[in-house]
């Protein structure tokens, strides 16, 4: 069925006004986060096709996943309890035996959804290369009041340089939520600092956190759509209409932009195309964290010519502007 004229001049339209975002983007890296309510979920299928259209048009993808709701499934099935302090899961040997079946589980569900290519299908032809490996370097938390965390870990160091060389060769770059130390024991690590650490490393123009909110709203409840990482860290010790991720993953979109990230990103987990409509429109879908203002006022220049013609065109067409 051909489509409608008025559907046909805005597809056009979208494309073209998303062609500068696509020169923008490519041969940048984006470090992507999502916890395991969305490998395990429906919307894992569009991400990945989100990913491959992203991968297609240059981006350097690295994706970050994290496990915590098929570790508590693994918990439950081997007739556990678990522990948690200030948001972390206490991991004793017990503990870490689940965290290794539940991760290794999700990251190979996931290098399957990646690996897809039927036609018919927006990954149709598409080959996908995921690689992995140990490019996290942990060391464990310790003590902290008085709580032995044992094999739960932070994270050391990033192996920036072999990411950046899987990368060269058009990969794409999945990483769990676990690090090995120098004698070799195995850390459960939080996925949220994983991401931060890797974009930090990678000089990433974008690290985008997939969350159980929106983004940040305002008093209004309006969705605010960009803020300096000054407000966010106010907005953040306010505390107020703070879902349980965003008290995990803003604070780390803080700290990745002041230490050299270009943006963070804070976008809806169940969006359907949530990644497409915050990168390639103009208003975008969720909350975008940076250090500076994005927006200023600055003297015109020659070079901006052009810009401002094709502002003021339209305007003179209809007789707005003579």
């Amino acid at each position: 069925m051909r489509m409608g004229e008025d559907e046909a001049i805005r597809f056009v339209d979208w494309v073209r006004g998303a062609a500068p975002y696509f020169h923008a983007f490519r041969g940048k890296t984006f470090v992507l986060a999502f916890g395991g309510e969305v490998a395990q979920g429906e919307l894992m299928e569009d991400l990945c096709h989100d990913c491959n259209l992203l991968a297609a048009l240059g981006v350097r993808l690295v994706l970050v996943h994290g496990s915590r709701p098929q570790i508590e499934a693994e918990v439950e099935r081997r007739g556990l309890a678990s522990r948690y302090h200030k948001g972390l899961r206490v991991t004793d040997e017990v503990a870490l035996e689940c965290v290794k079946a539940a991760v290794g589980v999700t990251r190979i569900e996931i290098e399957a959804r990646l690996s897809q290519g039927l036609p018919n299908t927006p990954m149709a032809g598409a080959f996908m290369r995921v690689t992995g490996g140990n490019f996290i370097t942990a060391r464990p938390i310790g003590v902290v009041d008085g709580v032995d965390f044992q094999f739960t870990g932070t994270v050391r160091r990033v192996i920036a340089d072999e990411i950046a060389a899987d990368l060269d060769q058009q990969n794409v770059v999945l990483i769990s939520n676990i690090g090995v130390s120098p004698a070799g024991e195995i850390f459960n690590l939080a996925m949220e600092e994983v991401a931060e650490q890797v974009a930090i490393a990678l000089k990433a123009e974008k690290l985008i956190y997939l969350c159980d909110a929106p983004g940040l709203l305002d008093e209004q409840g309006r969705l605010i759509e960009t803020i300096t990482a000054e407000e966010a860290e106010r907005k953040f010790n306010e505390g107020l209409g703070l879902t349980e991720d965003l008290h995990l993953f803003l604070p780390r979109a803080i700290k990745a932009v002041r230490h050299g990230v270009a943006r963070a990103h804070l976008i809806d987990r169940d969006k359907d195309g949530g990644l497409l409509l915050e990168f390639f429109t103009r208003q975008g879908v969720g909350t975008m964290v940076a250090r500076d203002p994005v927006h200023r006022l600055r003297q015109a220049g020659t070079e901006d010519v052009g810009a401002l013609l094709q502002l003021l065109g339209p305007l003179e067409a209809d007789g707005t502007l003579v």
